[in-house]
């Protein structure tokens, strides 16, 4: 038995793949499914099942194009009602594989179909669970996500959770591993560990919410705090639900390359988005007007998700040389599919070519330190639990997730300084703003970590009063 864990950071996502015998089977596989042909290839084994844990919202899974190409019949959990042709387990169904077996252990609270698998190995023993967004290292999974979905209130939906942990998890043995679908950085939770994989005795010991008195504490426990989910996560939950267009499809249509001297008209003509995915540090020297900076070697897709929120809507894409095809698989993890083309040569064709570009001022932490006054306005877009645990005395907190909302009220008379932990949020909201026409600001590369080295800036952790900006 070989039990493999492919996670990917830039998601917080863990997929498996597992293989007893000659026969295979992959938990929650991402969109880009080359990676399990290839493992499948390497070991000279058959894909029997791809098991999903639920209707993802945080991204798009591979389950169809990898069933299309394998055979492999997809599973769900009881009460699952894809659009698709599916095997709708039973509650303790158990699915040979090879010498092991996976028993279904139905698990409600997070999504009303959500389910735990079980591992029992050739020996008989119960050796492991896969989770999915129902138990994860220090957390579990937000149950405020299927309220349209069941016409429950999050309380609700947070007491069907508790009673899943309490009857079909809690129970299990201490030595078996915990394998999540996701880790630290994940929207669907909000405390979890560094850790991408756990015992569950370690679980019992250190989990808040396996850890609390009663049902009622345990919902009031895990309710604090929870902020709003990214809006696109309804449209993936309804793609990975409704089915989706094959990849290679996306891939093809992606990768048009647009020359120069054509690219701002197929912008004009397609309403597309101009997603410019180089680095900030590139990005702030010279970009397209209007386009929107959010950097590739970053949190990506789930900035894109949370930003631009249509899956559907028409993009362009202004890249690295080389790096087009990643950028349109990262986009189609979280399925914006829509992807038009990119710029042939990147930025620095549009440049020769004599095209109108923009810019954004950028200036040191140090430089920061020499121009900064009491009277200074400082924005600052980090999370709010960012901002909370230190920020600049006076600082105000708009955070980058809610931009749609602050942007309106900034008033472009009074200068200010942009700054985020590092310089990859700033320059995201920065990008936006100059979509705007709001351009009376610096932004501060290396943010907050560089602005503390200067140790030239009184710091609070008070929120400020709030202000009109």
């Amino acid at each position: 038995m070989k039990v493999e864990q492919i996670y990917t950071g830039c998601l917080a996502q863990g997929a498996y793949y597992i293989v007893s015998g000659n026969e295979a089977v992959i938990i929650d596989p991402l969109r880009e499914i080359k990676p399990y042909l290839d493992r499948l290839d390497k070991d000279q084994v058959t894909l029997k099942y791809i098991f999903e844990t639920h209707f993802h919202a945080d991204f798009v899974s591979g389950h169809l194009d990898l069933s299309k190409k394998t055979g492999a019949s997809i599973v769900y959990g009881p009460t699952a009602q894809p659009e698709f042709e599916a095997i709708i387990a039973e509650d303790y169904q158990i699915f040979d594989i090879g010498n092991i077996k996976i028993k279904v252990l139905h698990t409600p609270g997070h999504t009303m179909e959500s389910t735990t698998y079980l591992l029992i190995d050739e020996n008989g023993v119960e050796n492991a669970i896969f989770t999915g967004d129902t138990l994860f290292l220090g957390d579990v999974g937000r149950p405020d996500l299927a309220q349209k979905a069941t016409n429950l209130t999050q309380e609700d939906l947070a007491g069907i959770l508790y009673d899943s942990l309490q009857s079909k998890i809690m129970p299990l043995d201490d030595s078996i591993t915990v394998y999540p679908a996701h880790g630290a950085g994940s929207a669907c939770g909000k405390n979890m560990q560094k850790e991408t994989v756990d015992i569950l005795g370690n679980q019992k010991r250190t989990n808040y919410a396996l850890n609390q008195p009663d049902k009622e504490s345990f919902i009031k426990e895990v309710l604090d705090g929870l902020t709003a989910p990214p809006k696109y996560f309804g449209m993936n939950v309804a793609m990975n639900k409704g089915g989706y267009e094959s990849l290679d499809t996306v891939m093809d249509k992606g990768l048009t390359a647009i020359p120069a001297e054509d690219f701002e008209t197929y912008a004009e003509e397609t309403g597309a988005l101009i997603l410019d995915t180089r680095s900030a540090a590139e990005f702030h020297k010279g970009f397209i007007p209007n386009s929107i900076n959010i950097g590739l070697k970053g949190d990506f897709a789930p900035w894109v998700g949370t930003l631009i929120v249509d899956v559907k809507h028409p993009l362009l894409l202004v890249v690295d040389e080389g790096t087009e095809e990643e950028a349109i698989m990262r986009l189609s993890r979280v399925g914006f599919d829509n992807v038009q083309g990119y710029l042939k040569g990147g930025f620095e064709a549009w440049k020769n070519s004599g095209k109108e570009t923009d810019d954004v001022k950028r200036i040191s932490a140090t430089e920061f330190a020499e121009l900064f006054t009491e009277n200074s306005t400082v924005i600052d877009v980090r999370k709010i639990s960012e901002y909370t645990a230190e920020h600049i005395d006076n600082a105000c907190n708009r955070p980058l997730d809610l931009i749609s909302d602050w942007v309106k009220t900034i008033d472009d008379s009074e200068h200010f300084f942009l700054h985020c932990a590092g310089g990859y949020r700033s320059m995201i909201a920065a990008s936006i703003l100059n979509s705007h026409g709001i351009r009376n600001f610096t932004e501060i590369d290396g943010g907050f970590s560089a602005i503390k080295k200067t140790e030239k800036f009184p710091t609070t952790n008070f929120a400020c009063q709030s202000k009109t900006l």
